[in-house]
């Protein structure tokens, strides 16, 4: 029986014979629109070496794809989609359950329609009933897209929650068995150094960690802290890994209890931390926390940047409308959008390549929060 994480990973499956590797690769090209009704498909030589296989196995798999009406051979010419062949748009879907309340994947979702790799395809943004969880969310539009048959769902799993673990898995292994190609949004679904078998697109998480600690030690901040709320995703471990890794080439110590995970509301356990650690600089993990945090400071008398200074990550609107203007790192959401398109095409059209993770650097933005040009 396989363990939830070979279910995942993918390291115990069974391998799928060679013929209906081709096949299922070729029938996901024509229904994402890759080869349009009477185009041209690769040659056997070429289907051959591709997949590293006998000509008999091409032969075998495109007969198949014949008897489906999919393909039309032509004496002394090849093979070619059917011109009866798949009509129907193709679609993929969005399970991404923290959209809405999370304001990086509605730019993300823009990127995706406005990419000139989607032109031909439709995406479905699905429904959910009002005061749905996000977890029965994401298991519902699972349901709906196999029943649909879409031809790729993009996926951002569930972040927070009791059972977000055991609902991630499930999406996963249905779709896996429905044989609906996967692309994940921003993280993956397993803890480091365990990696799934699907794609991967988003930030450079661990280069933005390293980014804005050392914008903040440039600004002369000499005991910075990282702060996080309790059980985030994996995305934020990321983070930490860049925070210590600029301390470490700053020759700052790295202190494990400098990293506080914690409810950003809890003035007490935030004032206590940084007096007795003498914190002047803190990374948030991302912009929201961080206008928690700073809401907390201002309470608490704290002068921000005077007293402590402040970064956040990820560039939401709201970040240079708050009370002291927030420094952050602008995640380049449309272009994750666009290069999310452009990966799930490449997986339809070569399934059996190593899992990828494709991740975008993003760009400082500087303001009140981090002390810089603070006057004074």
């Amino acid at each position: 029986m396989e363990s939830e994480a070979e279910e995942i990973s993918g390291e115990a499956k069974r391998p799928q014979p060679k013929y209906l590797q081709i096949i299922e690769g070729l029938r996901q090209n024509i229904e994402a629109g890759r080869y349009r009704n009477g185009a041209r498909l690769p040659s056997e030589a070429e289907l051959m070496r591709r997949f590293g296989v006998s000509r008999m196995t091409v032969v075998k798999a495109m007969q198949h794809l014949q008897q489906e009406g999919l393909l039309v051979r032509r004496a002394g010419s090849g093979t070619y989609a059917s011109e009866g062949g798949s009509n129907q748009k193709p679609v993929f879907g969005l399970i991404i359950p923290d959209l809405g309340r999370t304001e990086i994947f509605e730019p993300i979702c823009q990127g995706m329609s406005a990419s000139p790799n989607a032109s031909g395809h439709s995406l479905s943004w699905g429904h959910s009933a009002a005061g749905e969880s996000k977890e029965d969310e994401a298991e519902h539009l699972c349901e709906h897209y196999i029943e649909q048959r879409v031809t790729g769902v993009f996926f951002a799993p569930v972040e927070f929650g009791p059972r977000r673990d055991q609902v991630n898995r499930r999406v996963l292994k249905a779709l896996r068995s429905a044989r609906i190609p996967v692309v994940l949004l921003d993280r993956c679904v397993l803890d480091y150094p365990a990696r799934s078998e699907y794609d991967i697109v988003g930030l450079d998480n661990r280069r933005a960690g390293y980014v804005m600690t050392d914008h903040l030690i440039r600004q002369g901040a000499k005991r910075v802290g990282f702060f996080a709320v309790e059980g985030s995703a994996e995305t934020v471990d990321d983070r930490i890994v860049g925070y210590r890794e600029a301390l470490h080439a700053s020759g700052m110590p790295v202190d494990p209890e400098m990293v506080l995970r914690a409810e950003p509301t809890d003035a007490a356990m935030l004032s206590s931390r940084i007096a007795e650690k003498k914190i002047d600089a803190l990374l948030c993990a991302n912009d929201l926390t961080a206008a928690h945090v700073m809401r907390t400071l201002l309470g608490l008398g704290m002068r921000i940047p005077n007293d402590i200074r402040i970064a956040g990550i990820d560039d939401v609107r709201y970040a240079e409308l708050l009370p002291v203007p927030l420094t952050t790192l602008h995640q380049p959401c449309r272009d994750i959008g666009a290069t999310a398109i452009a990966t799930m095409l490449d997986r339809i059209s070569n399934p059996h390549l190593p899992a990828r993770s494709v991740l975008l650097n993003g760009s400082l933005v500087v303001r009140q929060s981090c002390g810089a040009n603070r006057q004074g």
